[in-house]
């Protein structure tokens, strides 16, 4: 592997961007390639962000000798297409949420990925960010005693037109699988699989979900209640344990800080950098180096599980891709 990593980014969109830009804060890192297609987007993409190379194709960028991880920036339709056609083409990959449509989709991936042992992440960023790492070694230092229930909610106070990708089905739209992925990550990071799932939704005219209530139950008598949706703006987060909780009040999902409640204490404010997406991009960077073929901090069994999760939640509100 050459010095620094070498990156491709598949797709140009605004999350394609933002990676490109957060990248920037990897010293060890560098985007290369971009690909997209059609030749006009890549073209117009690398011209903006002044990368070396540009393919019409995600096949064309996929067997780009020069690259050696891609990222999948395409809308979550797309993920298990182009993700097939670079696994084939032997390139890691690192997967923006939701990882696929369903768990059928995922299962497939993952299994090319071991079979061909390749480096496969889902660009769950959020469990890579240095609050939420901090907040773990907490927990197991028994700062808020055994975790008992996890309370969050992602709401975007937008009411989106009509033609928009979140309300399209054939672009796997809804609040679900672009906002209801965040707390069922969060929740299962720290409770495992849930043994039971109730679900409540409000629909779009077009089938996809406006406004999704969640309740998750565990084996060992763990709850959680999460929330998505749009036309209310929250992104909160309590987690409760027996002696006390940790509160994230402006984004559980991007936080650089929470505040800790220890019982009889005054409360603590925590505070670690600021959120960014090169955090999940040197997480992968570190797994190719060490010659990992997935990240201890977002395995795919956990990816698994949360498309497990979110297939019932679907099926139970009768959302339909």
């Amino acid at each position: 592997m050459a010095n620094k990593i070498r990156w491709g980014v598949l797709a140009t969109g605004g999350i394609a961007t933002r990676f490109v830009n957060d990248l920037k804060n990897v010293p060890d890192a560098e985007v290369v390639a971009v690909g997209s297609r059609t030749a006009e987007t890549a073209v117009a993409f690398q011209e903006a962000h002044g990368i070396p190379r540009a393919h019409g194709s995600w096949a064309e960028l996929a067997h780009d000798p020069d690259v050696d991880i891609i990222y999948i920036a395409t809308p979550h339709s797309h993920h298990h297409a182009a993700g097939l056609v670079c696994l084939h083409a032997g390139k890691p990959l690192l997967v923006e949420k939701a990882f696929t449509l369903d768990l059928a989709q995922a299962q497939d991936l993952v299994t090319v990925a071991r079979e061909r042992q390749l480096f496969l992440m889902e660009a769950m960023w959020t469990r890579t960010l240095p609050s939420i790492l901090r907040m773990l070694e907490l927990i197991a230092d028994g700062a808020i005693g055994q975790v008992t229930s996890i309370h969050a909610g992602f709401g975007l106070g937008i009411d989106f037109d009509p033609s928009h990708r979140l309300r399209n089905p054939q672009l796997g739209g809804g609040a679900l699988l672009d906002l209801g992925v965040y707390p069922i990550h969060f929740t299962q990071l720290l409770l495992g699989s849930p043994t039971h799932v109730h679900s409540w939704a409000h629909l779009h005219p077009e089938g996809t979900d406006a406004r999704t209530g969640i309740v998750l139950g565990f084996a060992n008598g763990e709850v959680a209640t999460l929330y998505c949706g749009v036309g209310g703006d929250i992104r909160s987060a309590t987690v409760v344990g027996t002696k006390g909780r940790f509160e994230f009040t402006n984004g559980f999902h991007n936080a650089a800080g929470f505040t800790l409640h220890r019982n009889g204490s005054e409360p603590e404010t925590i505070t670690t950098e600021p959120s960014s997406l090169h955090f999940q991009a040197a997480e992968a960077g570190r797994c190719l180096r060490a010659g990992l073929t997935e990240s201890p901090l977002v395995p795919l069994s956990s990816t698994l599980s949360v498309m497990h999760t979110l297939d019932a939640v679907r099926a139970q509100i009768g959302v339909v891709y």
